[in-house]
């Protein structure tokens, strides 16, 4: 079957299933803290490739890639902001390779730590520097590009805006949200999954939603004010493996892919068109999150 878009194939009436988390099998083949992640794109791609094929090998319809700390700002902690374009393109040429010609690349774009509010940068440096990023992820052969783990809506807006203004790329959006006190969902910026939805369908996103931060569970009350606030936008859920817990100092997901499988299907009624993982999630998680989907 040709590849459609990924909006397309959910108006088709598909079910998608994304990937899972990437720096948890990054440090089991030995990354180190303190390590550039992005680097092992050109100095160790096929460690980098084994991790797009083992979510491939578990039914994955989409496949992300080793850039979410790819922007300028993050890699010139490392002394690597010259090498931005080459990175990011060789992260979305290892994940194309993977995905083949019939799965979708969505090119992993994440905050750049950088806060307009405390004039840290201007708007037109975060557009720059989103716009490097994501015309060398095209290059690479991405489908989409995946803006995720946002909390500020201007930065979020901004890369949607760079996105769509210099590639062809569908544009992805997810936020990161926290329970608060009252019992409602708000990002470190205080920003509602409301909010947060009808922004960046304004700003032009293809497709919103939310990642990391909440196992299945909370994802559910997340995804439902999502769905009521854009009863008409696909929806996208990057989930942990619950909420992790602090064992001998380290921090572990405690959900299994049995688990996570269970309310799947839940959270696809609540309104979530693509389901994958997050922090904690592996292969097997997410061959049983397929398997509960599409039976």
């Amino acid at each position: 079957m040709a590849k459609v878009r990924i909006v397309e194939a959910v108006k088709s009436g598909r079910r998608l299933v994304s990937d899972g988390a990437w720096g948890t099998f990054l440090q089991k083949k030995g990354l180190q803290p303190g390590e550039c992640p992005e680097l092992w794109c050109l100095t160790r791609p096929e460690d980098v490739l084994d991790v797009a094929r083992g979510y491939v090998g578990a039914g994955a319809d989409m496949i992300e890639t080793d850039s979410f700390g790819g922007s300028r700002y993050k890699l010139e902690h490392y002394g690597l902001a010259e090498r931005t374009a080459e990175i990011n393109e060789a992260a979305a040429r290892i994940s194309r390779q993977a995905a083949g010609p019939d799965l979708w690349v969505i090119a992993s774009v994440g905050p750049t730590g950088k806060l307009l509010l405390m004039g840290d940068v201007t708007e037109g440096d975060l557009h720059a520097a989103f716009r490097e990023q994501v015309t060398a992820l095209e290059q690479g052969g991405a489908d989409a590009i995946c803006i995720e783990t946002m909390t500020d809506l201007d930065e979020a807006r901004i890369a949607i805006r760079a996105a769509r203004e210099n590639t062809a790329c569908e544009v992805l959006c997810t936020f990161t949200f926290d329970r608060t006190v009252h019992g409602d969902y708000r990002t470190m910026m205080g920003v509602s999954p409301t909010a947060a939805a009808r922004a960046a369908l304004d700003a032009g996103a293809h497709v919103i939603g939310t990642n990391c931060g909440n196992g299945f569970e909370r994802m559910i009350e997340i995804v439902r004010e999502m769905r009521a606030a854009a009863p008409d936008s696909v929806i996208l859920v990057h989930a942990n493996a619950g909420l992790p817990k602090n064992v001998n100092g380290a921090d572990v997901f405690p959900e299994t892919p049995e688990q996570m499988a269970a309310l799947a299907p839940v959270l696809a009624d609540a309104g979530a068109n693509i389901i994958g993982g997050c922090c904690g999630t592996t292969p097997a998680h997410i061959r049983a999150i397929r398997a509960a989907l599409n039976p």
